[in-house]
């Protein structure tokens, strides 16, 4: 078997709309409704699947904890750009710019936190 990419991810929530504005305003993902009123963020290709804490959907992780992820995201614009939009929307950074290791080689990375303080990574590849 080969993996050939990833299609969607689920993030464990306290609050679902809470989640929804932080990601639509800051990332600019898409909010979506699917199935039986069930919500995602949508961006690109991919799709983050929101489930509230102790309403979760099954299957699900076996420990589901708000707050335990570690996701990164390659941005379009650069990291002046998103550094001066974080400001706008005063969102806190807690790390960066900093050189990293991406999947495909170098990247320049700039660490937020959502609102249930999983670290968001927000990169740009190294040209």
């Amino acid at each position: 078997m080969q993996v050939k990419t990833l299609d969607h991810l689920v993030l464990t929530v306290k609050d679902i709309q809470v989640s929804c504005r932080f990601y639509a305003d800051v990332l600019g993902m898409d909010i979506v409704t699917f199935a039986e009123n069930r919500t995602a963020l949508h961006f690109g290709h991919m799709k983050i699947n929101l489930h509230q804490l102790g309403h979760e959907f099954a299957p699900k992780a076996l420990y589901p904890t708000p707050g335990s992820a570690d996701l990164c995201f390659i941005v379009e614009q650069p990291l002046d750009e998103v550094l001066s939009i974080l400001q706008q929307k005063q969102v806190a950074i807690e790390m960066g710019p900093i050189s990293r290791s991406g999947a495909n080689g170098e990247i320049k990375s700039v660490y937020i936190r959502d609102p249930d303080d999983n670290l968001i990574e927000l990169s740009n590849y190294s040209l």
